[in-house]
């Protein structure tokens, strides 16, 4: 059996390239009067120089009377990624569950559609995650940083503010009261202490001035 496709495969009268309009009408009228069968025999029956798999691809993705026409539906993409997921890629299988669709089309809708979203989706995802986590680490440094600084902040100073009260400020002592102005008369001269050193009652001894100062509370 491999040996005679492998020949009809290599049969240089067999055609190649794209079906011509009377081709298609002996499939159909021959399928329609005698059934699907064999392809390669189909072949050979109806007088088609084409291989079995030739014949059988034109008839179930472009000649049957139920194939479906027109763009994938969102329901039917829904349908085949829930299905791809379960059984991969089994795409004959997966095209039993859509009615009037090819296996051929789901195939291409899959890698040209779908599976270029999802690869697209993570990467999306990935990025994210990566952004995400460098936030984290940013805004946990920032929280460090906030804390160092909160923590040196609670350092008690001990330097203690200078009290600018007026009962504390150490005043030098008056004698507001106690001392009266000295009258030129009672500054002893030079001539009086040359004259008369007896006369002590004109100069201030020490013992007055602690005498003031102790009246003073100083």
């Amino acid at each position: 059996m491999d040996k005679k496709e492998c020949s009809s495969s290599q049969d240089p009268d067999v055609r190649k390239g794209p079906w011509t309009m009377e081709e298609d009408l002996i499939l159909i009228n021959y399928i329609a009067n005698h059934g699907e069968g064999v392809w390669n025999s189909l072949a050979k029956s109806a007088g088609l120089k084409r291989t079995g798999k030739s014949c059988r691809l034109r008839w179930l993705n472009y000649l049957r009377p139920d194939v479906r026409r027109g763009n994938i539906t969102p329901e039917e993409q829904l349908l085949i990624i829930e299905l791809h997921a379960k059984w991969g890629n089994r795409w004959s299988k997966i095209a039993k569950h859509l009615p009037g669709r090819t296996d051929n089309e789901i195939k291409n809708y899959w890698r040209t559609r779908i599976q270029k979203h999802i690869k697209q989706a993570d990467q999306q995802n990935s990025q994210q995650q990566q952004q995400s986590s460098s936030d984290v680490q940013i805004n946990d440094n920032n929280e460090n940083n906030n804390n160092q600084v909160a923590s040196s902040s609670q350092i008690p100073n001990t330097a203690e503010p200078m009290d600018t009260s007026s009962n504390n400020i150490m005043s030098p002592p008056s004698y507001q009261g106690i001392l009266e102005p000295f009258s030129s008369h009672q500054f002893p001269t030079i001539s009086d202490q040359s004259s008369s050193c007896t006369n002590d009652n004109n100069y201030w001894s020490m013992e007055d001035l602690l005498s003031l100062q102790l009246l003073n509370g100083d």
